[in-house]
């Protein structure tokens, strides 16, 4: 496995710079060919690093960054107002090759809008899209976007996204023909809006893509489709009330579990089979969302992620970028683009 720079925004989420230096911690043992650089400020991340016995590790670069984006800050603001932000040094990292990968759980907006500012989308690609794994049935995984990116697209963009996706699962999830589906109000051709519609029109022509039709919003998880396609609104909503309604029922479970001795008991018995079930179910070990379509590797984290799911982050820009997944994408989307003419 060829060594790897991978670039950690830590000023980014709701919990502050420490939830990102317990992930590097974790980060360097898991991967120990890999480099980390670590951008923010200086004053802050130090006292952190050393505590961890990390601020002279020869694998962990601090870059300092004088500005931070706060969830508040609107895209345009930031970019404009806050050229030093650490969002903003860690994505020109990877736009001049000093790394390959960024990571932050910062602003999603501003993240996107910086994104897009600093490394531009690939060759063919109209709008970059946000997407995240989510659990099936058969306990594989699929991916879902755009998950907030784009709250109103054309169905050209749908289009690319599930060519985008569909690429994504070939190379991250390792399925050879991955099924492309158009989220939907309802199965049946006649039901979706004008844009679904011409969208489901695309694929159908499309040699290049395994579409199999609309999937209702109760089939996100029963293994119909590898890929599930919807816009920035619809797949923002679908993926927090997913969220919600996980946390929901591990709140309820462990309230159950602790009240009555016996059933503390029970679980205590058989707490490791218990806990695969917990942990497929908890939205942490989906963290890491990717921002497809650009030149480069980009892992928006969860704000709220603790340290695990920020690792979990780390993860998915490990595999994305041993996959050269920017690279896959310029392909196949060029392909499609030439099959169309």
């Amino acid at each position: 496995m060829a060594a790897l720079t991978l670039v950690l925004d830590a000023m980014g989420g709701d919990h502050g710079p420490s939830i990102v230096i317990d992930a590097l911690h974790d980060a360097l043992q898991l991967f120990p060919q890999h480099h980390f650089i670590v951008v923010g400020d200086e004053a802050e991340l130090k006292p952190l690093l050393q505590a961890k016995n990390l601020l002279e590790h020869e694998r962990v670069t601090l870059q300092h960054a004088s500005q931070t984006v706060t969830m508040t800050d609107k895209p345009g603001y930031s970019l404009r107002a806050k050229p030093d932000s650490s969002m903003r040094v860690a994505l020109e990292l990877i736009a001049t090759e000093q790394a390959a990968a960024c990571v932050s759980a910062g602003n999603t907006g501003a993240l996107m809008t910086k994104a897009y500012f600093s490394l531009k989308t690939l060759p063919g690609v109209l709008r970059p899209a946000l997407m995240s794994a989510i659990p099936q049935a058969s306990g594989q995984s699929a991916f879902l976007l755009d998950l907030g990116a784009n709250p109103v697209c054309d169905s050209d963009t749908l289009f690319q996204f599930g060519i985008m996706g569909a690429v994504a699962a070939r190379e991250v999830l390792g399925i050879e023909n991955p099924r492309v589906a158009l989220l939907n109000m309802g199965e049946e051709d006649i039901k979706g809006n004008d844009v679904v519609k011409s969208t489901a029109q695309l694929f159908q022509q499309s040699n290049s893509i395994n579409y199999i039709g609309f999937i209702e919003g109760d089939d996100l998880f029963a293994d119909k489709a590898d890929v599930i396609v919807c816009d920035g609104f619809v797949g923002n909503i679908a993926l927090k009330s997913c969220e919600g309604l996980a946390e929901l029922l591990l709140n309820n479970i462990r309230a159950n579990i602790n009240a009555h001795w016996l059933t503390r008991w029970f679980v205590k018995l058989f707490y490791h089979r218990l806990q695969r079930s917990w942990d497929w179910l908890k939205p942490d070990h989906y963290n890491g969302a990717s921002l497809i379509g650009l030149r480069g590797v980009v892992i928006k984290s969860h704000g709220d992620a603790n340290a695990k799911a920020f690792l979990s982050a780390i993860e998915q820009a490990v595999e994305e970028t041993q996959q050269d997944l920017p690279t896959r994408i310029r392909d196949q989307v060029e392909k499609v683009l030439l099959e169309q003419e």
